[in-house]
């Protein structure tokens, strides 16, 4: 390994290509514009394809259609950007098409102040598309976790056949740090494998397992896409006897895989009746602070989020059960806090928000704490 100072969105490109990535479509946007600079320059050289589209609708519309062709896709944007990938992003969950969005979050709504952070986007990742699907949106802390969550999101994105999200956002998109990347040869992407004969191949079975393997186009499976409820072989259809065991697969096919999925770290300490949950920029802040408060005496445990969704419900409703108050401190109005709420109920979380651009600090963290 070799340490070399990179930034969150120059990692994110260079996960994107460990991982097998060979199409890029995408439209600049600040603070996200990186990423596509990168991968620009970097998947000619590896015989991938680069493409700077018209708009982000086109952007989300190329990366699926590069996917059913048979090359790992991923595109970049921030808020406005992602506003418009949502019906193409439903359209991806739909046809069960496995794709890579990264959402470096800025401050807005509209345009808002493209140069400052936000965590802003979070239900949106959840909840942007009309309609019923499951979401896997990954949050990294530091820049070789940009690196890591890249490649884990497109392993999970082809393993389960579904779109994925890495939410970050723009302190940690642009700030630098020294990282050891791993030699890339040394990195497994997971690759789908079809066993099925062309004959036999039916590219939405609902048995056995919980996803059916994806062959490309032009190699000798045929079968329909279409953004309509469909049957095995994807025809449009009205039958409550097709529709409804594609829902139950499609609604619950992390369910019995949510260990590969839910990624957590937890500081937990003896005694700790306070806890912070966090995720994102936010928990550098929470660390600064909690090393603070244990300094001071006061016992506090700390869990960070690396995946918000599917939520990590076990991990906090655990934590709810250890503690009398729970810390959320987000760079907005309060949004992944409804989720610890959730769990552990109302009177138990204590938010610390902060929407004007600036990062949550460790002081008014450390005040929640003390207060």
């Amino acid at each position: 390994m070799t340490i070399k100072l990179m930034q969150g969105n120059e990692a994110i490109g260079m996960g994107a290509i460990a991982a097998g990535c060979r199409f890029y479509a995408g439209y600049p946007i600040t603070p996200s514009t990186e990423v596509a600079e990168i991968l620009s320059r970097e998947l000619p050289k590896l015989g991938g394809k680069f493409i700077q589209m018209e708009d982000e609708i086109a952007s989300m519309a190329a990366i699926i259609g590069a996917r059913v062709g048979g090359l790992k896709s991923m595109t970049a944007t921030s808020g406005p950007g992602f506003s418009l990938m949502q019906e193409n992003l439903g359209y991806a969950a739909m046809a069960e098409i496995p794709c890579v969005i990264v959402n470096v979050q800025r401050l807005g709504p509209s345009t808002g102040q493209p140069t400052a952070a936000s965590q802003g986007d979070v239900m949106q990742a959840r909840w942007g598309t009309h309609g019923d699907h499951p979401m896997i949106a990954l949050t990294p802390v530091t820049v070789r976790q940009s690196f890591d969550l890249t490649v884990k999101a497109f392993n999970l994105s082809e393993k389960f056949r579904t779109p994925v999200i890495l939410l970050t956002d723009e302190i940690i998109g642009h700030m630098r740090e020294p990282v050891k990347l791993p030699a890339f040869e040394t990195i497994h992407p997971y690759e789908q494998v079809v066993a099925d004969t062309p004959e036999s191949y039916k590219a939405f079975r609902n048995e056995p397992g919980d996803v059916p393997p994806m062959a490309p186009f032009g190699r000798g499976y045929r079968y329909h896409i279409t953004g309509l409820f469909h049957d095995e072989v994807g025809f449009p259809t009205q039958r409550l006897d097709e529709i409804d065991p594609w829902l139950e697969r499609v609604n619950h096919k992390f369910d019995r895989h949510l260990d590969e999925i839910i990624m957590v770290e937890s500081d937990f300490q003896e005694g700790a009746k306070t806890a912070i949950v966090t995720y994102g920029a936010t928990a550098r802040s929470a660390r600064h602070a909690l090393k603070i408060a244990r300094q001071r005496g006061l016992k506090v445990s700390m869990l960070t989020l690396l995946t918000i969704w599917p939520f990590p419900e076990t991990q906090v409703e655990s934590l709810g059960d250890q503690v009398d108050r729970i810390i959320v401190p987000e760079m907005n109005l309060g949004q992944l806090a409804l989720e610890v709420e959730r769990m552990v109920g109302r009177r138990k979380v204590k938010r610390v928000n902060r929407a004007n651009g600036e990062m949550v600090t460790p002081q008014m963290i450390l005040d929640a704490i003390e207060g």
